[in-house]
């Protein structure tokens, strides 16, 4: 389970600059540098998952095997 002190929120700036993508559209793939993806565990509950695609009016919609196949993600109890 992670804790707050084990994990830090980007501003908006840090986000644009390390992943490309400006919040509300940031897309789990496709970042300009290699970054850790944290995948929340209780997604697996949904048969499908609408992500973000590079922009905030766009979604792609994607199963959870599949969301952690592409973005190589850290399954983690996140959700409350």
């Amino acid at each position: 389970i992670l804790k707050k002190k084990d994990v830090s929120m980007a501003n908006p700036d840090e986000v644009k600059k390390n992943t490309g993508f400006t919040i509300g559209g940031v897309s789990p793939v496709a970042h300009l540098v290699t970054l850790n993806i944290l995948i929340d565990k209780s997604l697996n509950r949904f048969p499908h998952i609408f992500a973000a695609a590079g922009h905030p009016s766009c979604v792609f919609r994607i199963s959870y095997i599949e969301l952690i196949k592409i973005t190589k993600g850290i399954e983690k109890d996140i959700s409350e």
